[in-house]
């Protein structure tokens, strides 16, 4: 009879180990987790697991009935606290967990923190596995990588697999990862999006949460497919063209038992006071970002998903919530740093050492701050003293526009101030424009009916968002469903409102996204000088009375202008005049009061200048302003 379990096999050297304690190593994936291999002419599957507090380790699964004695693991000499063993006869496949037996009578059988691949919740076993694909997209990789130095246009469509679209013949149920990369890529090149960002699909108990409540941080969801049909995903995606960026969630995680709490009988990656530990907001537990071994854990994932699975960026959830210690906590409820302060030092610490490492290893790739206070240097070198990620999400703007969009329009000339605040901090960040998942959901309405007036001017409005926000500094981000004006908040449980484009109003809006993607995407003055204030000049912001604004969005060469007119009334303005940095002719070449989408038709063509002074410039044009539109105009 072969041993149940051998030991003397490690995949980790002496240096692996110090680097684990030191919190830099970054490939851990490579080391723990369970690695399908040969030993002695046998197949089986070595396994190992950080449990610094247990008494004893043992491996269980299909293979032995779950029995808890009959395969025990290894404590290393080392005092790492990782245990270790050779299984012979277990692979690819089999389910497993570890029984972990620790003082005080606890044991509990924990899924494998570095697994690849788990069961359909609310099955909970990890499964052996080791990922055999062959990838196309070096192409894709390639020109990421030669673009890198060079301003892309970036717009990205934010979508969630569960329920972008559904079969309804077939139980009402998600599409699979394989279904996805049939449907999402033509839909997307349709559109004119650079990216899909996925909200989490790492494995999740509870699909309720979105993904944001992850307990396999390795690991794609199995609800739709195995590690390799995501990777088809990704790669279909890269095939054609569009980049792809996760949801990545290092702020927090679930308690649920077969979880990383409490794994091995101690707060072994969370803290073990509630008042740094537990998150009042989410019921959820908060990385110990101080642990050594928990940054190389945490960082180690995010380095796996940009390897393994080739995604071009990561989108950080709930930074603020990482960077106060007396977040959504009541003065009492929470423990200053060493300085006094409420700063949280550590997590600040992990963030930067995350972006340098992330920058280090693959400088063509992203990283998205979703920080929502004023917090400085969020996007800024971290030998600058910022936090060192490429973008953050523009809050102040997605809460000022909107709020100021969902005014009655006669009473907008009083706020004027709120649509055009966003210019005076454009440049203090690498911002990123969001219309999230966030703001369609809890009551808030979808986007379309935030929007006051009829469904005329509730479309009129929407496409004035739009192209306000395609027009304005920063790079962009829209919620799926919002691009056909979703009528329904967004309901995770069901498919997006696709019957909603049978209607013209519906497809017109569709349309509208297309045309600001792609001019976004072909004008150099739209997107090269994204986060810098060179890019931008105001025309007029100061016409209250009649709710206009018009600024020129610049590129690299002088030559390189287009002129952006926004009219946030439903009252056509005849005989508008408006200066111009030069004389000659204007072509409108963007106008959301089309009949294509929706719109009363109203246009201008071709228009001379004329020298007449206007806005400090010796030339000016005479323009007609449609109802609640934004119009551009190129030299």
């Amino acid at each position: 009879m072969p041993e149940n379990t051998i030991s003397g096999i490690s995949l980790f050297s002496e240096f692996d180990i110090n680097l684990f304690k030191d919190g830099k190593h970054f490939q851990l994936y490579n080391r723990f987790g369970s690695h399908p291999m040969s030993h002695e002419g046998m197949e089986g599957t070595y396994f190992s697991v950080w449990a610094p507090n247990a008494n004893y380790v043992s491996i269980i699964g299909d293979n032995n009935g779950w029995d808890k004695g009959s395969h025990p693991m290894f404590p290393r000499w080392d005092g790492s606290g990782i245990w270790e063993a050779f299984v012979p006869y277990w692979t690819k496949g089999s389910k497993y967990k570890y029984f972990i037996s620790a003082q005080d009578g606890f044991n509990v059988e924990k899924l494998d923190p570095y697994g690849i691949f788990h069961e359909t919740p609310p099955n909970t076993a990890s499964i052996i596995w080791n990922t055999d694909y062959q990838w196309n997209d070096k192409d894709w990789l390639q020109n990421r990588s030669y673009k890198t130095n060079s301003p892309q246009p970036m717009s990205v469509y934010e979508l969630h697999v569960g329920s972008w679209r559904r079969v309804p013949e077939d139980g009402n149920r998600s599409l699979t990862y394989r279904e996805l990369a049939d449907q999402l890529p033509p839909y997307i090149n349709e559109l004119g999006f650079t990216h899909v960002e996925f909200m989490p699909v790492m494995e999740h108990p509870f699909f309720g949460s979105w993904g944001y409540q992850i307990t396999g941080y390795f690991a794609p969801s199995s609800r739709f497919g195995s590690p390799e049909d995501f990777m088809y995903l990704v790669d279909k995606l890269h095939q054609a063209g569009i980049g792809v960026i996760l949801d990545w969630v290092p702020s927090h995680f679930p308690g649920d038992e077969h979880g990383l709490y409490n794994f091995d009988g101690s707060h072994l990656y969370e803290h073990s006071d509630p008042k740094q530990g537990y998150h009042p907001d989410w019921k959820s537990f908060i990385f110990n970002y101080g642990r050594n071994e928990v940054k190389s854990f945490l960082i180690s994932n995010a380095l796996y998903w940009l390897e393994k699975y080739h995604i071009d960026g990561l989108r950080v959830d709930a930074v603020a919530s990482m960077l106060y210690l007396d977040y959504s906590r009541q003065a009492g409820e929470w423990i200053p740093n060493f300085l006094g302060g409420r700063e949280n030092l550590e997590a600040i610490d992990l963030l930067k050492l995350f972006n340098e490492t992330v920058y280090k290893n693959f400088p063509d790739v992203h990283t998205i701050a979703e920080e929502s206070t004023s917090w400085s240097g969020v996007s800024r070198p971290t030998y600058n003293g910022g936090l060192g990620f490429g973008m953050k999400w523009m809050m102040g703007w997605m809460h000022d526009t909107l709020h100021y969009l969902a005014m009655d329009p006669i009473l907008r000339q009083y706020h004027q101030q709120e649509i055009t605040f966003s210019l005076v901090y454009a440049f203090t960040e690498n911002f990123m424009l969001p219309l999230s998942h966030d703001e369609v959901v809890y009551g808030k309405k979808s986007i379309v009916n935030k929007m006051p007036g009829d469904e005329w001017q509730k479309f009129a409005n929407l496409r004035l968002l739009y192209g306000f926000m395609f027009t304005h500094p920063g790079t962009k981000l829209i919620f799926m469903g919002s691009e056909f004006g979703q009528t329904s908040e967004w309901n995770h449980d069901s498919s997006l409102d696709w019957h909603l484009l049978n209607y013209d109003i519906h497809r017109g809006s569709l349309k509208w996204v297309s045309r600001l993607n792609h001019l976004y995407k072909s004008e150099k003055a739209l997107y090269q000088i994204p986060f810098d204030g060179n890019g931008f000049e105001w025309i007029d912001y100061s016409d209250t009375q009649n709710c206009i604004i018009s600024f020129l969005r610049k590129g690299y060469d002088e030559h390189d202008k287009i002129l952006v007119v926004c009219n946030f009334t439903p009252v056509v303005r005849y005989n508008y005049r408006i200066g111009v940095p030069k004389n000659g002719l204007w072509k409108e070449i963007l106008n959301s009061d089309y009949f294509e989408f929706g719109g009363s038709g109203i246009g201008n063509g071709e228009i001379h200048t004329e020298d007449i002074y206007a806005h400090h410039h010796e030339h000016s044009i005479n323009i007609t302003i449609p109802p609640l539109s934004v119009l551009c105009f190129k030299q």
